[in-house]
């Protein structure tokens, strides 16, 4: 489910409407004429919602590992369930609340365009701070999980649970600079780091659960003939 759900999610994205985003006269415009632009947000908010899905199944799978609650991948869950909140939000601002104002200041008389391109760019900046805090909730939500990978015994090698830390603290450094600068350089950077490094551990982890998995189809028939 984790790689399915940012699979999806990076796939989904590159369908996204591109440019400079925070050069607001040519984006906004941009974005005015899109005509996937509602569609490719919905389904970015289901490949979010499938990989925090995921998320809170590895809390429950490492509780079944570890036979005794482990509160900070409980924590953890906790927060991928409100970083989906945020993000539900979010593309609610962006995927229909951004549509609606940049079409509204494209097509607007000269008298009303100064109002109407206030309007978007409000809509822009409330944008900015869903973004960044849904950031922060992830990322505050893979580090609790990290340490619970750290504290139970699942086979895993440490890197791995190191791996998720940095990735939430990435994804803290992004919700730090889409509040502060909006979508700049730096915050796209940090987007594909994000994606490179969540690649990386999730595939980990696949090849991990696959092994241990055969390893059970061949102890089980040895078990039951001995």
């Amino acid at each position: 489910m984790l790689l399915a759900g940012q699979l999806l999610f990076i796939l989904v994205t590159q369908f996204h409407t591109g440019g400079d985003a925070n050069d607001h006269d040519s984006i906004f415009s941009a974005y005015a004429h899109s005509g996937d632009w509602k569609g490719v947000h919905a389904l970015q908010f289901v490949a979010v919602a499938v990989l925090v899905a995921g998320l809170v199944v590895l809390s429950g799978a490492l509780e079944i590992s570890a036979r005794r609650p482990v509160w900070a991948g409980r924590v953890g869950a906790a927060l991928a369930v409100v970083s989906l909140g945020l993000y539900g939000v979010l593309q609610a601002v962006d995927g229909i609340g951004n549509k609606q104002v940049d079409h509204a200041w494209l097509t607007a008389s000269d008298a009303d365009k100064s109002a109407r391109f206030a309007s978007a760019e409000a809509m822009r900046w409330l944008e900015w701070g869903m973004s960044s805090y849904h950031a922060y909730a992830m990322g505050f939500a893979l580090i609790a999980l990290a340490a619970a990978l750290a504290a139970v015994r699942t086979g895993a090698p440490r890197v791995v649970a190191a791996l998720v830390a940095v990735t939430g603290l990435v994804y803290l450094v992004e919700g730090w600079v889409a509040g502060t600068g909006g979508f700049n350089a730096v915050h796209s950077v940090l987007i594909v780091a994000s994606w490179l490094l969540s690649l990386t551990w999730m595939i980990w982890l696949v090849v991990i659960t696959g092994r241990a998995s055969g390893d059970r189809v061949v102890a089980e028939p040895a078990a039951t003939t001995a």
